[in-house]
């Protein structure tokens, strides 16, 4: 999985802007003061941004650094992907600040201007993410910036940190999957338990009422990793059941669809809540609602958005497309930071050891809506 996300950030380190690959013969100027242009085939590149980096070596150094810095970055957080979705909002508005709009071709005379430019904040982006101060300082749930603020939820995070990467090191692949998935997770819930769910810009004076309940959760989870005494299974993917058919259950379940199907690349599980419920003895129906951001593009009707959102999409309204979970050719993509926001019913049966969900996947959704990011 790792190397799937590398993957994807090393492309986001690249610029997104305007589209070249179609120049006009008054733009071939440009192609040829790029000296690997030919040589790297970097006509191939539908971004004329792109392939600025692709065919100027000092843009191909600087791009190349970058991409190392964010590697390093990725070894100290152990939910990497908000990561991609931090950059890819980056990404936007360094091409706004180099004078780069929408699809416009970068012109022959602002070449030098527009390369300058993405030179200098390219470099200056790798000396930010190099510093692990920058994870702080990019905090954008309520929970990262309390604990930014405060020393010692931030030196007992970064100890958390440290023991579960620790552990999922030791996992194969798979596993380890499952583990980064359940990791999530256990910040959502920690989120909801704490009351931070929506308080992104809430002022930071009127959270501290919180802080006890996130040293609280730290210290716990520590005290379990460190229980296990080095053994992953101790920690990860112990839990088959959930105690209730509530949020926290359509939670569970959501995650380990998204980890079974390897979704993680694609998809960031966001919030998770719980609507209507009608519960019996032994079964209940759950109705929830699920938020995620793109991570990485995919097709809005292929098998990633059937199986990771449970339906296929218009690319003109942002809804569901009925009748279309076969039809892979539907046009457009969801970018990097979209948002979608589905309802699913979810059936649960009650075992032994609580509440089991009985779905492998999450399709088909009851509505949704697809909005926002680029």
């Amino acid at each position: 999985m790792r190397i799937t996300v590398l993957s994807v950030l090393a492309l986001l380190a690249l610029p997104a802007v305007p589209a070249f690959a179609q120049s006009a013969p008054s733009d071939r100027s440009i192609a040829d003061r790029l000296p690997l242009f030919a040589k790297n085939n970097c006509q191939q590149i539908r971004d004329p941004g792109n392939q600025l980096f692709c065919g100027d070596a000092t843009l191909a150094a600087a791009a190349e650094k970058l991409s190392a810095a964010i590697e390093a970055r990725l070894a100290r957080l152990p939910d990497r992907l908000p990561a991609i979705e931090e950059n890819a909002i980056w990404v936007r508005q360094r091409n706004l600040s180099c004078g780069i709009v929408g699809q416009s071709p970068v012109r022959a005379d602002d070449l030098d201007r527009v390369k300058a430019c993405l030179l200098k904040v390219t470099e200056e982006r790798a000396a930010i993410v190099r510093d692990p101060d920058f994870d702080c300082l990019a905090a954008n749930t309520a929970a990262g910036a309390l604990i930014c603020a405060d020393p010692a939820l931030a030196l007992a995070e970064t100890e958390l940190n440290a023991q579960v990467l620790g552990l999922i090191g030791k996992l194969d692949p798979t596993a380890a999957r499952f583990a980064f998935a359940e990791y999530g997770r256990w910040s959502r819930e920690r989120d909801r338990k704490c009351n931070l769910v929506g308080k992104e810009n809430v002022p930071l004076q009127e959270l501290e009422s919180a802080e006890d309940c996130l040293a609280d959760y730290l210290r716990r989870k520590t005290e379990e990793i460190r229980a296990a005494k080095a053994d992953p299974r101790k920690v990860f993917g112990r839990q088959v059941a959930a105690r209730l058919p509530d949020t926290d259950a359509i939670d569970f379940c959501a995650a380990r669809i998204h980890a079974a199907n390897s979704c993680g690349s694609f998809l960031r599980i966001n919030r998770v809540y719980a609507l209507d419920s009608q519960v019996t003895e032994q079964e209940a129906q759950v109705t929830g609602e699920i938020e995620m951001a793109v991570l990485a593009p995919f097709t809005m009707c292929s098998k990633v958005a059937t199986t990771c959102t449970g339906t296929c999409w218009d690319a003109r309204t942002g809804r569901p497309q009925a009748g279309a979970a076969n039809n892979e050719r539907q046009a457009g993509s969801f970018n990097v930071t979209r948002r979608l926001r589905i309802q699913r019913t979810f059936a649960f049966v009650k075992a032994a050891d609580g509440w089991r969900c009985r779905e492998d996947e999450l399709a088909p959704v009851n509505s949704g809506t697809a909005g926002g990011g680029s």
